[in-house]
């Protein structure tokens, strides 16, 4: 049944941004005079802004996508593994210190699934949970909280499950472009423009079918993500009823 209680505060959720992500660095191409785009789609004999625009132009004709990586905020850095497409997404967000949750949105509708552990932390201000606090989070063990659209968790959150804006996100770099190195990210070769010397950031494109980003980091070492399973189709449903619980107007209201 859908249901009412009081929640933590959710203040803490608000801190978890979407700043800056990063790239690992590849290994070399080939030698001994071959040819490094035989067989390839052509992109690395583009010049390096070119093949930046191509990759960017493939990633918003997109359907779906895959993103999975490190993201450094103000210090902290959290783990990512979401699955997103036009109209929504789903995965995880690991925070410092073992703090994990679920999100998953469904067109405008938004859920956010954590343990009893996690929704105890959210007390306003920090500080030691209360009784009442442990006793209200551990109704919402294993439950999806729809997080209202008003509430200002809701557009924090949903950027983690919006694909148009995280990818503008990810794909920004800063400074002059330059091609860089010859590559491979999971065994697809790739060709990678770097801007500001790679200060700026760097991005590993596909040298195989659409020229799809497969790999970005951004400067100062704001962490690492990957982008795969581009245009896999997934099945993205909202909760049943009975595993959620509605809050109404506000979450951090309670």
């Amino acid at each position: 049944m859908t249901g009412r209680a009081r929640a933590p505060r959710s203040a803490a959720l608000i801190g978890v941004a979407c700043a800056g992500l990063t790239v690992l660095t590849a290994c070399g191409g080939g030698g001994g005079g071959e040819d490094p785009d035989k067989g390839t789609n052509g992109v690395g004999k583009l010049s390096p802004a070119k093949i930046e625009m191509k990759a960017r132009k493939a990633a918003q004709r997109a359907e779906a996508v895959r993103v999975t990586g490190n993201v450094v905020s103000k210090g902290d850095t959290y783990r990512l593994s979401m699955k997103l497409k036009r109209d929504g997404g789903m995965g995880e967000v690991s925070a410092k210190g073992g703090s994990t949750f679920q999100l998953l949105r469904v067109r405008k509708d938004l859920y956010l699934k954590a343990g009893a552990d996690f929704w105890a932390k959210q007390k306003k201000g920090g500080g030691t949970p209360s009784k009442s606090d442990v006793a209200a989070a551990g109704k919402l063990e294993d439950k999806y909280v729809k997080v209202p659209h008003g509430d200002p968790a809701y557009r924090q959150l949903s950027g983690f499950t919006d694909m148009r804006v995280l990818l503008d996100g990810l794909l920004a770099m800063d400074g002059k472009r330059a091609t860089g190195e010859r590559g491979a990210v999971s065994g697809v070769k790739t060709v990678r423009v770097q801007a500001g010397k790679g200060r700026g950031g760097m991005m590993d494109v596909s040298l195989k079918g659409s020229p799809y980003p497969l790999r970005l980091q951004r400067g100062g070492d704001a962490g690492t993500v990957r982008l795969s399973g581009w245009n896999s189709e997934f099945a993205l449903e909202a909760p049943s009823k009975d595993q959620v619980v509605d809050y109404g107007r506000s979450i951090s209201a309670h």
